[in-house]
């Protein structure tokens, strides 16, 4: 063997090994990464005010995927073989799906603690998922066009707002409202009645065509038109946005009209076969915590579920009890719902 030969030898060897000795530390760096799921429109506050409370807390880094829960779900049954994501917030009837297909790990007292402090409400299926948070939902509006708020749903049909009004996709969560509201309108029965009455949503519903300005399904850009002043309302919408922006200057605000606000129960769950399990179980955990939901209460204007968090000075909570409607009777239901909206909609 020659010298030249000998020496080229060498050198390989001599970066495979090095390569070697190097792999294990990345290898652990790797695995202080937790990717959690989450809607787009909370990446903001998120990022800022409360991951990195808990990155320093347990040395790890959090990896965001913002998207909507129906393409979380998506991604969920996409990776059930070899998940990607360790842990997802969703809404509830998405989490629904997702126990049903059996995507998710119970939670336990053993795993987060915490658990044992959270209101009996917000614990489904013997914890398949959690509620973390209550954001609450009613009608946002430009508070420089529309003065003295909303006092009633009632006004999304006035024929002062004609085509100035925003509605949320049926394919959004909160675009469920607007025919809940519509059915209570059409029957004059209470949401809990009036839910299980969607054919007369359906009428009431045509009959608000020509005061949609929109239909989205992308809510920040929807936000931007009623912002800009194109739209004077915005049904459906929710304390942790609509607050959050008007906290930051801009001529926005929520009202609970008489008739009620509705519930938005935001879920947080576990991947089964999540990688980096017990960082998932630290994560949540925390999200389930006093220090997390309070943070989460002064900075996206949210009710906690821990029965130890304290709310901040001047927090402002809906007199009423946000309405949860029946989540199983609307996934039974939402493919059809989606269908006559489309139509009613086009």
């Amino acid at each position: 063997m020659s010298a030249e030969m000998s020496r080229r030898l060498l050198l390989r060897s001599a970066a495979a090994g090095a390569t070697l000795l190097a792999t294990p530390s990345l290898l652990r760096a790797q695995t202080r990464d937790l990717v959690v799921g989450g809607a787009a429109g909370m990446a903001g506050y998120m990022k800022e005010f409360v991951f990195p409370v808990i990155e320093k807390k347990h040395g790890l880094r959090v990896i965001f995927d913002g998207t909507r829960s129906l393409v979380n779900l998506e991604k969920m049954r996409a990776d059930k073989a070899a998940p990607r994501m360790s842990v997802v917030l969703m809404d509830d009837p998405i989490m629904q799906i997702a126990m049903e297909e059996g995507l998710l790990a119970p939670l336990t007292a053993s795993a987060q603690p915490n658990l044992g402090k959270i209101q009996p409400w917000a614990i489904h299926a013997d914890g398949a998922w959690v509620n973390y948070q209550l954001p609450w939902a009613g009608v946002a509006y430009n508070s420089s066009l529309v003065k003295g708020g909303v006092s009633s749903y009632a006004d999304l049909w006035d024929a002062k707002n004609k085509g100035r009004v925003i509605l949320p996709s049926l394919q959004n969560t909160e675009g469920l409202w607007a025919l809940l509201i519509a059915a209570h309108l059409e029957t004059g029965k209470p949401f809990a009645e009036a839910q299980y009455s969607m054919e007369q949503g359906f009428k009431k519903l045509a009959t608000l065509k020509p005061n949609v300005l929109t239909v989205y399904t992308n809510q920040p850009q929807a936000e931007n038109l009623l912002e800009s002043g194109e739209a004077s309302l915005m049904a459906g919408q929710f304390s942790s946005y609509t607050l959050i922006r008007k906290a930051g200057g801009a001529p926005v605000d929520l009202a609970a009209p008489k008739e009620g606000v509705f519930a938005m129960p935001s879920g947080i769950c576990k991947v089964k076969g999540a990688p980096n399990g017990d960082l998932a179980d630290a994560f949540i955990n925390e999200f389930l915590g006093p220090e997390i939901q309070a943070i989460l209460a002064e900075k996206s204007f949210v009710l906690p579920t821990n029965t130890t968090a304290t709310l901040p000075a001047g927090f402002t909570a809906p007199s009423a009890t946000p309405f949860a409607p029946d989540w199983a009777n609307v996934n039974k239901n939402r493919g059809a719902w989606l269908e006559r909206w489309n139509q009613l909609m086009a």
